[in-house]
Order: C-alpha cells, then sequence, then structure tokens
C-alpha cells in the first residue's frame, strides 16, 4: 500500500463507528460513477430485478430513455444512504417508493417480482456493497481489519434505506462473502437481457459522438469490474494482459485521486447530494 493509500485509510480506531461524516474519506466520487454499469448488470443479473427493468412502464426511470436523470436518481441514491441523515433517508425511501410502486410482475411475466420485495433490495445493497469495496481496494490497497469491518456494517444502509430488514444483512463480512459466493454462482443473464446490457455499455442511448468517444472505454471498465462468472453470461473476453492494463488504469486514476482535495475526490456523488437537498427545500421531486 502506498503512502497516499495509507493517508486515505486513517488509523481504524478514528472511524468506528462510522457517521455520514466520518464515511467521506472512504468515498469515491469517480469509482461511483466510473462503476455505475457495471453495477447495474450484477444487480439485474437477479432475474425478477432484471425482468422488473426490462418490463417496467415507468418510462421517466428508464436510463435508455433517460440516461442523464437515471445517473442522478441513482447516485443520487447512494449519497443518501450513505452520507444523508436519518430524515433525507426517510425522504428519499417516500420519493424512491412512489416510483417502484407501480414494478410488480403481471399475470405474464416469466417470473414474480415486486420493486417492495426486501430480498431483492437485499441482493442489490449487496451489489452495491461489493462494488464500493472492490473499487476501494483498487484504488487504495484493502482497508484495515476493523476499518473494513465498521465500513461493511455502516453500508447496510444501502439497503435499509429502502425496505431491506436490518437483519437481513449477512452478519459480519465473513458472512458476506459466503452468500455473495452461493448467490452470484446461481446468477444468468438471458439474451433479452444481454441486449439491454449491450446497448448500456455501448452508450446507444447517448449521442452518436459521445458514442464514439466513451464506448469503448466503457465497455473495457463494464469488462473489468464484473465478476468472472457475468463475464461469461455476457460472452466477454478478459485475458490476463487486459487485467494488466486495468491495474494500471486503476492506479491512475488513484494517484490522482489520492492528491485531490476531498470535495473534489467526492464529486460528483456530493454534488447529488447537496443537489437533492436543494430539491427538496425548494419542494421539487427528488426521484
Amino acid at each position: 500500500m502506498t503512502a497516499a493509500s495509507r493517508a486515505h485509510d486513517p488509523d481504524p480506531v478514528d472511524y468506528v463507528p462510522f457517521t455520514p461524516e466520518t464515511v467521506r474519506p472512504h468515498l469515491d466520487g469517480v469509482a461511483a460513477f466510473l462503476g455505475g454499469a457495471a453495477n447495474v448488470i450484477m444487480q439485474l443479473s437477479l432475474r425478477p430485478v432484471g425482468r422488473g427493468v426490462l418490463e417496467s412502464t415507468v418510462d421517466s426511470g428508464k436510463v435508455t430513455l433517460h440516461p442523464i436523470k437515471r445517473l442522478r436518481t441513482t447516485l443520487t441514491y447512494l449519497a443518501v444512504a450513505l452520507m444523508g441523515t436519518d430524515d433525507e433517508r426517510a425522504a428519499y425511501r417516500d420519493a424512491v417508493n412512489e416510483s417502484h410502486r407501480p414494478v410488480r410482475s403481471s399475470a405474464a411475466s416469466p417470473v414474480k417480482y415486486n420493486a417492495f420485495d426486501p430480498n431483492l433490495q437485499l441482493w442489490v445493497a449487496a451489489c452495491l456493497y461489493w462494488g464500493i469495496d472492490d473499487l476501494h481496494t483498487r484504488m487504495h490497497g484493502p482497508m484495515q481489519p476493523r476499518t473494513a469491518e465498521a465500513f461493511y456494517q455502516y453500508c447496510a444502509r444501502l439497503g435499509t434505506t429502502l425496505q431491506m430488514r436490518p437483519e437481513s444483512w449477512p452478519v459480519d463480512r465473513a458472512a458476506f462473502q459466503q452468500y455473495w459466493d452461493e448467490n452470484l454462482a446461481t446468477k444468468s443473464i438471458e439474451p433479452e437481457l444481454r441486449r439491454y446490457f449491450d446497448a448500456m455499455i455501448d452508450l446507444k442511448m447517448m449521442p452518436r459522438p459521445i458514442q464514439l468517444v466513451f464506448a469503448r472505454l466503457q465497455r473495457f471498465i463494464v469488462t473489468g469490474l464484473l465478476p468472472q462468472h457475468l463475464r461469461d453470461e455476457m460472452g466477454m473476453r478478459w485475458t490476463a494482459r487486459d487485467e494488466v492494463r486495468f491495474t494500471r488504469l486503476w492506479r491512475g486514476i488513484s494517484a490522482v485521486q489520492t492528491r485531490l482535495p476531498q470535495p473534489l475526490r467526492m464529486f460528483p456523488v456530493n454534488a447529488y447530494l447537496l443537489d437533492m437537498r436543494i430539491r427538496r427545500r425548494l419542494g421539487r421531486p427528488l426521484v
């Protein structure tokens, strides 16, 4: 671990327990931004979650129709869950619940689902935590053991900010790893969902110039961040040389990130938290 990485992971005694303020040094805005697409694939690999997105009638929340809004609402949820006050979390829960209310299976759906199902939300929260921890490790090295356990316990908020029951969150990191390994192995990606993911990865919802400039990089990042099982399900190829290039990419990003002031390190997550607070004060929709 580099000196910069150690500075990013302070003495664990100072960060037990975590709070909305003390969690900030462990969050990287660029990681949330660049890791989002891969995390969506992980979440939707649970078939009821994936079918809920494919069959959703809530057009305002579809990434294929409103990519910028979807980015805002997703990163705002992450920001509110980890850095928001209890009152802000309750307000955002109400807003998300309103959007989720129509998301339930019909008689024609191949699987049953309901966006309020706490077990589905457990998987989504697990994906979010796994992604945050994975990218923190790639950029800064592993957290100190006590810090890592305290951070994991705190991240239950990723699920309890909605309907996930606190007792559903695996009791510690070892139990989480068992849950993750067992559940990841059962995931499969059906052709219709694979086509949806490919369009998202290749930025088909964005203007052509943006596709030409960023789609290839996005595909490289998404492929690198997916667990191998999901790469296989997506039909993605990943070599040892790719892994070396990927490791160098994140080390380079980390070298820049760790030298920035904390507000810049957290951007755009902190900006979306501020945006939510302004929207709430003005009485504008949060989602």
